[in-house]
């Protein structure tokens, strides 16, 4: 059986309140070895460490505020979240979901431009990586990163959609890879052609982002990490390589950034 790493998944979310035990054992069965679960705000810290203590050496937590999540109380909150998990022994593999999002709406630009940077400085502090989420925003986010390029541990830009000028931009960060999820399998995506003629898979580290955007033959539905083998299915198929290639090269990638 191939070996995966699903690294961006949200399973404390109350959409696996019913059947949580079930979903960790599909992907058990489909040779998911480790799943990554990021943080969004103050409350899911705790929501997965439980997970993470339930499931040892199978499931990992981060720590971060999303930037969807950032609102006039942020320095309230990235000070309890720093000063609460982030002492000198804790689990955290990573600083994160962090980053900026412009997608709705631009009410809290400058909020979230200040909580990301705070938030990269922790990454430089402590030299966990960071998971990085980015939408609308890439100039923006870009602009942040380069004032800490030369001490940054490196990372991962989540969920990449983007096109091969922003694909060279982001890999323009040494260390920094790309999260590749189920938008690699949707009939309109782009990321089939654009990733293989720009992006060598030593930069690429799959993801599902559950419990959202499920890859064929799923969408639709609720996604979960044993889905993650329908997107190393079709990245192998992009590659033009064997599942087993990609999956090696892609967990390698993960050891090297995760240090695990």
């Amino acid at each position: 059986m191939v070996e995966i790493i699903d690294t961006h998944a949200h399973l404390d979310g109350e959409e696996y309140a019913e059947d949580l035990p079930q979903v960790i054992q599909r992907a058990k069965e489909a040779g998911i070895t480790k799943v990554f679960l990021p943080a969004i705000h103050l409350e899911s810290v705790e929501s997965i460490l439980k997970v993470c203590d339930r499931y040892p050496d199978f499931a990992y937590p981060m720590v971060g505020l999303h930037p969807e999540e950032v609102k006039d109380d942020f320095r309230d909150v990235l000070y309890t979240m720093k000063s609460n998990y982030l002492q000198s022994s804790h689990p955290f593999i990573a600083i994160g979901e962090v980053g900026l999002d412009y997608y709705w709406s631009r009410e809290f630009e400058k909020q979230q431009l200040e909580a990301f940077e705070e938030q990269v400085r922790w990454s430089v502090e402590t030299q966990l990586p960071l998971m990085i989420h980015c939408r609308k925003a890439q100039n923006e986010l870009v602009k942040i990163l380069r004032k800490y390029e030369q001490n940054l541990p490196g990372g991962v830009f989540h969920c990449f959609t983007g096109n091969e000028i922003e694909a060279r931009e982001l890999l323009s960060f040494e260390n920094f890879v790309l999260g590749i999820g189920g938008v690699l399998t949707f009939k309109k995506s782009h990321l089939p052609e654009v990733l293989p003629s720009v992006v060598p898979l030593s930069r690429i580290v799959l993801e599902t982002d559950s419990p959202y955007m499920a890859p064929v033959p799923h969408r639709g539905k609720r996604n979960e990490s044993a889905y993650v083998v329908n997107v190393l299915e079709k990245l192998a198929e992009s590659y033009h390589l064997s599942k087993e290639e990609v999956a090696y090269c892609t967990n390698q990638n993960v050891k090297r950034i995760f240090g695990l």
